[in-house]
């Protein structure tokens, strides 16, 4: 007898549907996968006769075939366990074959207890655009999947608990959104705040303008210097993310099976921290079946690279297209996606190898030559793709000492919503959300110069030798700083700001 279970798979960070066809015929004992089922689909067999037998049931062990359609793309993970033993059941005539309204997803332990997969949020997604009535899934993602509206989501914890369901000896029950839990998850910064940096005023005030307009920073300064402080407590003044951002982001972390347990929706911004060590394929993405990497999993967060020129050279190029279009594309034999990667880059890096060039308090041990090959692992196409250069000075002993607190990051954190605000509105009806990722058409909108001001970012073109692209983010950068000082108009004090974080530029040609 043959028997059809709906379920789903994923290819990348899509959700896709999967027709989990069982025929049990004549024969010997044998069992055959197909449709491309990878090695954790394939290894599923033992799995699922064991959560049968001990949930006790018996299926008849003759020739059993089971299909997963479509069958030219390939099935990975464990989701189509409960979909499986379920057409196993009802090719055996156990339970009835009625699941045309229902899509069914779940992995299954040796004892038949139903655990938790990833991927649950796309396939919520999909069951809604496809119009599916049902959603049964394992107990544990039922808080992920609740955050999709119009569709019934069961969970179960147990294939017992599935099969009375099915037999009319228990009815499954809809979850209801009430059960949403109130907060994602804890802010693992909260405890940081800007009123501890002592000092660093300008390196303040320049974290406040990339944060105020989504633009990515450079710092440049020697060891100690509050380069990574500063870089922790950026995550204090962002903003929250948007309904529409942490569905995103969400979607994303579940796809890689990162979503903590009881977390439904992320609402704080990802704050991604890779090691210098990192490969290309980690960073960026990559595998047989490309998964997403950490600038992926920065989406609508923050990606802090620290000691920048230690980074691979052929890993650090890759984020250039990611950097410019907010998304990477990966391509394999196999397969290409593209997956989303906006994000804001905040880097930071020694002036030398040393790290004591321009200092007063240490020698410098670097040679030119030394200094030279080090900047030089920062290439200018990248260079040019980062908003904001800052050189980050030592805190002298007297700024050290002083008990004077600064301002806290509640109160920087009022200023950088008020300007999101406005650009909110400004950009209302358009996919650009900040101004770091305004257009051509966008800039002349909101960029235009009287005649001072271009006079003043003509002579700083031509002295600093920036390119058509650095041109266009000290415009971007100047709007935030405009809009930071609530002016309509971008005026002098406002672009000789933005030019001076380019000031590095001319260090590195």
């Amino acid at each position: 007898m043959i028997s059809k279970v709906m379920s789903a798979g994923l290819f990348g960070i899509e959700a896709f549907l999967v027709d989990v066809e069982v025929d049990i015929a004549q024969g010997l004992a044998h069992w055959t996968t197909v449709g491309l089922p990878e090695s954790s689909v394939k290894e599923s067999r033992d799995r699922i006769i064991a959560a049968i037998k001990n949930s006790g049931y018996q299926f008849e062990r003759k020739r059993i075939t089971i299909n997963l359609a479509p069958a030219d793309i390939k099935k990975e993970g464990t989701a189509f366990d409960l979909p499986m033993a379920l057409g196993l059941l009802a090719s055996s005539e156990l339970i009835k074959n009625n699941f045309s309204e229902e899509l069914i997803v779940g992995e299954l332990s040796l004892r038949g207890e139903v655990k938790r997969i990833a991927g649950v949020l796309q396939i919520a997604l999909l069951a809604k655009e496809k119009k599916i009535k049902r959603l049964i899934l394992p107990l544990e993602n039922v808080s992920e999947a609740l955050v999709v509206d119009k569709i019934e989501v069961c969970g179960v914890s147990s294939l017992v608990e599935l099969v009375q369901h099915y037999t009319g000896e228990k009815v499954l029950i809809p979850a209801s959104p009430s059960e949403l839990p109130k907060t994602s998850v804890s802010n693992s910064f909260s405890h940081f705040d800007f009123s501890e940096i002592k000092g660093q005023t300008q390196s303040k005030r320049a974290i406040e303008v990339s944060a105020a307009g989504g633009h990515n920073l450079l710092m440049i300064g020697p060891p100690g210097s509050g380069k990574t402080m500063l870089s922790q407590r950026l995550p204090t003044i962002l903003p929250p993310m948007s309904f529409e951002e942490s569905l995103e982001t969400t979607r994303i972390y579940s796809a890689v099976g990162l979503l903590k347990k009881g977390v439904s929706l992320l609402k704080e911004r990802p704050f991604r921290s890779p090691h210098h060590t990192i490969s290309g394929a980690g960073l960026a993405g990559g595998g047989s079946h490309p998964r997403p990497g950490e600038v992926s999993l920065a989406h609508n967060g923050v990606l802090f690279l620290d000691e920048l020129p230690e980074f691979q050279k052929n890993v650090l190029e890759i984020l250039r297209q990611p950097l410019e279009s907010g998304s990477v594309s990966i391509s394999r034999a196999s397969a290409s996606m593209t997956f989303p990667a906006r994000f804001m880059l905040i880097a930071s890096m020694n002036p030398c190898r040393c790290g004591h060039r321009g200092s007063t308090r240490q020698e410098c041990v670097c040679n030119e030559n030394s200094i030279r090959l080090y900047r030089h692992r920062l290439s200018g196409p990248l260079l040019d793709r980062i908003d904001m250069q800052l050189e980050v000075p030592p805190v002298s002993y007297t700024e050290l000492s002083s008990l004077q607190e600064g301002e806290s990051s509640a109160v920087i954190r009022q200023r950088v919503l008020k300007v999101r605000e406005i650009q909110r509105q400004r950009f209302q009806g358009s996919m650009i959300r900040n101004n770091a990722q305004m257009t051509s058409r966008f800039l002349r909108k909101y960029c235009r110069l009287d005649l001072k001001e271009n006079q003043l970012l003509e002579r700083a073109v031509e002295k600093l030798h920036l390119s058509a692209r650095a041109y266009d983010r000290v415009l971007r950068v100047s709007r935030t700083i405009a809009d930071l000082e609530n002016s309509e108009q971008v005026k002098t004090p406002h672009l000789s700001e933005a030019i001076h974080y380019r000031s590095l530029d001319r260090n590195f040609v």
